[in-house]
């Protein structure tokens, strides 16, 4: 069974930093396509970032230069160093497996971690 769980949110202020971290459980990371989505109250999910099996990096335009996505296969953890954080940031961040399809779409994902708050204050 494919179990995600994420960690490392909290409160910071705008400008500061955050380290978000994924255990997955049930799926090598090896030869997962693993992505980080957010969701702010009132809003849809929408994609941050992805990395794929072979280490290949995507990002949204609205984090690009803020953001760095990572994996660890051997410990089967994915992070997603957080920079310049912004009140906008503010949001649950999820982890998820996809299929490496549909790389910035909610549909592109079959499993979900439980997220975790990211709040920044200004």
């Amino acid at each position: 069974q494919v179990r995600l769980v994420e960690s490392g949110g909290g409160l910071v202020q705008a400008g500061g930093s955050l380290r978000l971290s994924c255990a997955l459980s049930g799926r090598t990371l090896s030869t997962a396509f693993m992505g980080w989505f957010r969701q702010a109250p009132g809003k849809e999910r929408e994609f941050v970032s992805a990395i794929s099996w072979t280490g290949r990096t995507y990002y949204a335009d609205s984090v690009k230069g803020r953001c760095a996505i990572s994996k660890d296969n051997a410990k089967n953890m994915v992070n997603l160093q957080m920079y310049n954080l912004k009140p906008e940031d503010t949001a649950v961040y999820y982890c998820a497996v996809g299929r490496g399809s549909d790389i910035g779409e909610v549909k592109g994902y079959d499993y979900w971690g439980q997220g975790t708050q990211v709040t920044v204050s200004s």
